[in-house]
């Protein structure tokens, strides 16, 4: 221990960290430059630190303490303000990570579509766990929470964009074109690009790729059917099957009405534990 360290029990009181190293010149230039752009947008400076926030990520990959020093200097925040937004919000990276992220919901409807075992075939596959990244620096795997895409599941992104209908073998797929470099084709959405260009997308620059703006995505039927019924516009008869109403609440149901009771197997991602409603020769 250093003269200038003290130790009181598990922890260690030192030397501060010295301030974050600037950008070199000609970037901080042509930061500052995108920085007052997007700083125009809002009434208030401050509001401007979310899209900032992804403008620095689209530098360095990540959110460096330099990012944040930038941030905290054009807005004229402390850097304390900077951090508690940049650890609070999952979207900014906090250490070196893929070219691409490739995040497997595990939420519910996912998880018993096969997310869970998707997730867990990547681990194996990829060799990495919950957000670490391959060797080379192309993937960074990651479980994430509802995408809000339900009616697609088990559902991926990779950089934010969908993957639906996954299968084990199908992700494994995916990743590794990813990591050959192969030409990979969302199923919705814009074409993919690495995870700086999305982060700078994020900031609220324009994508300039040929046909990124005019690529679009859609929800699935079962997710429309509200906003049909909104406009007026006539809707299916029903959405899941009746629920037997003329059965008492006292008598067991014995007979599955809706997929969202008991999920049919309409997976190949765990052929070994298919989720399927019980009946009489399954009970011991």
């Amino acid at each position: 221990m250093s003269a200038h360290e003290t130790a009181r029990g598990d922890v260690q009181l030192g030397i501060p960290p010295m301030p974050a190293p600037d950008y070199p010149p000609e970037v901080r230039t042509r930061l500052e430059t995108d920085a007052a752009e997007v700083i125009s947008r809002y009434p208030d400076s401050r509001s401007a630190l979310l899209p900032l926030l992804h403008l620095v990520q689209s530098e360095e990959g990540h959110v460096t303490r330099t990012g944040m020093q930038f941030c905290a200097d054009v807005l004229g925040l402390t850097t304390a303000e900077v951090t508690a937004v940049a650890t609070f919000y999952s979207m900014y990276r906090r250490r070196p990570s893929g070219d691409y992220q490739v995040g497997v919901c595990t939420n519910t409807l996912c998880a018993v579509m096969g997310g869970d075992a998707i997730f867990g075939a990547l681990r194996e596959h990829l060799g990495v766990g919950n957000g670490e990244t391959t060797a080379d620096g192309k993937v960074t795997l990651e479980h994430i929470e509802c995408n809000a895409a339900c009616d697609f599941a088990p559902v991926l992104m990779v950089n934010w964009e969908f993957f639906d209908n996954q299968t084990i073998e199908s992700a494994k797929r995916l990743v590794d074109d990813l990591r050959a470099g192969n030409e990979v084709i969302p199923t919705r959405g814009a074409p993919l690009c690495d995870f700086k260009q999305t982060a700078r997308v994020l900031a609220g620059f324009p994508d300039q790729r040929p046909g990124s703006v005019e690529a679009g995505g859609s929800a699935g039927p079962a997710s429309l059917v509200g906003l049909k019924l909104a406009k007026g516009e006539r809707g299916p008869e029903t959405v899941v099957s009746p629920r037997h109403p003329e059965v008492p609440h006292e008598e067991p149901v014995t007979t599955h009405a809706s997929r969202h009771d008991a999920p049919q197997p309409s997976s190949a991602s765990d052929p070994h534990h298919p989720a399927g409603p019980v009946t009489e020769g399954d009970e011991s």
